[in-house]
């Protein structure tokens, strides 16, 4: 058996890398993924450091005070006076971002929540009118007798970082996303060579010659699907391994990680590894299961669009929600491999859960394999018109 599996192993690798499109699939998707990491730290690098004189522009439908202009200077408002007929009409030319109305006590800070620089301005704005608000408490206290100390300063609140991934939002999502297209590329590496594998050969003929020799459907399934498998796992490793290059220039280039090692420790990137190994087969199996249905090689391939989806969105949605991984979830595919990701590279590392995942995926990928032999036993499923 482990020789015929061998044959049929040999034979689909050389189809693979001898079809341009699979290598391609296979080799040039993964180097976009550190275009990716960098794109990402750029974006979050270029949001942190941008100066608030970008987002300073507003006006006041009342005249300042002292301690206004005061506050003001220091926050180096680029700011106009006037009626609010004006400044209305020069928020509408978009010569200010935001303006603020005053009816006695009463501000209120006008703006375009749909507007980036609208609502960026909005912050500078509350800390302008807090700052003035804690100013006139202050002096209320004070004509009262009163130390504002005592009042303003009567709990002080201190933070104590406890996990040193976590105190960089940006780190996290940046890994996270890049992990996620690690798995978007594997997924997509997987669906041309299945495709290939079955319902292109069903579609070539050659299937029914495969077929005339003396090896059971058993053996062809398994060496195709092993061929499948070997082309994700390099898609994977070559994908986490730019990644992880990526990460190391990244680390260098942008203040945003100033003083944090975003790059991974040894047990983190071993657990990786052994999750992408795992997802391999199971998109693998999927992947050959989906194509043996189709009589075509154009139907595979619409057939095996959705799993693109699949493989991306849960994993997504999980962690934009959040979600804590309990041991339910660490069975469920498509979501326990994100999710036990997402704790690996937090520092969280609960050894059951990658234990229920890992026997989640192979019991799921016996399963797939055995329908696929089962349908493979039927005549009408190879040769159907």
């Amino acid at each position: 058996m482990k020789n015929k599996v061998g044959l049929i192993l040999k034979k689909e690798l050389r189809e693979v890398f001898r079809d341009k499109k699979s290598l391609a699939m296979m080799l040039l998707l993964p180097f976009l993924i550190p275009f990716l990491i960098i794109g990402i730290s750029a974006l979050f690098n270029m949001e942190v450091n941008t100066s608030l004189d970008d987002f300073n522009k507003m006006g006041f439908t009342y005249e300042f005070g002292f301690i206004e202009e005061s506050l003001a200077k220091y926050y180096n408002l680029d700011y106009k006076v006037g009626s609010e007929k004006e400044i209305k009409k020069l928020y509408e030319e978009e010569k200010i971002d935001l303006y603020i109305t005053k009816n006695g006590n009463n501000y209120e800070i006008n703006y375009d929540e749909n507007n980036e620089k609208s609502s960026q301005t909005v912050y500078l704005a509350e800390k302008f009118l807090n700052d003035y608000k804690k100013y006139l408490q202050d002096d209320y206290l004070k004509k009262n007798n009163v130390n504002s100390d005592e009042v303003f300063d009567i709990i002080n609140i201190s933070y104590k970082t406890i996990n040193e991934k976590e105190k960089n939002f940006y780190v996290n999502y940046t890994t996270s996303y890049a992990f996620l297209f690690v798995i978007m590329a594997i997924t997509v590496s997987a669906t041309y060579p299945a495709t290939d594998a079955t319902a292109g050969e069903k579609e070539r003929g050659t299937l029914e010659t495969l077929l005339s020799f003396p090896i059971k459907s058993k053996d062809i399934i398994i060496g195709k699907f092993l061929s499948v498998t070997i082309t994700s796992i390099i898609t994977g490793f070559l994908g986490f391994i730019l990644a992880l290059v990526a990460l190391f220039y990244s680390n260098k280039w942008f203040s945003i990680y100033e003083e944090i090692n975003i790059l991974p420790n040894t047990t983190t990137i071993l657990i990786t590894l052994l999750i992408i190994l795992l997802y391999s087969f199971l998109i693998s199996g999927l992947c050959i299961a989906v194509a043996s249905k189709a009589k075509t090689f154009k139907e595979a391939q619409s057939a095996l669009t959705p799993l693109s989806f699949i493989c991306f969105f849960p994993g997504m949605i999980s962690f934009m929600a959040n979600l804590k991984t309990t041991n339910l979830i660490a069975l469920i595919p498509f979501i326990n491999h994100i999710q036990i990701f997402n704790d690996v590279n937090s520092g969280n590392i609960n050894v059951l859960h990658i234990v229920l995942m890992t026997i989640s995926i192979i019991v799921f990928v016996s399963l797939v394999l055995a329908y696929i032999i089962k349908e493979y036993d039927s005549e009408k499923i190879l040769f159907s018109e």
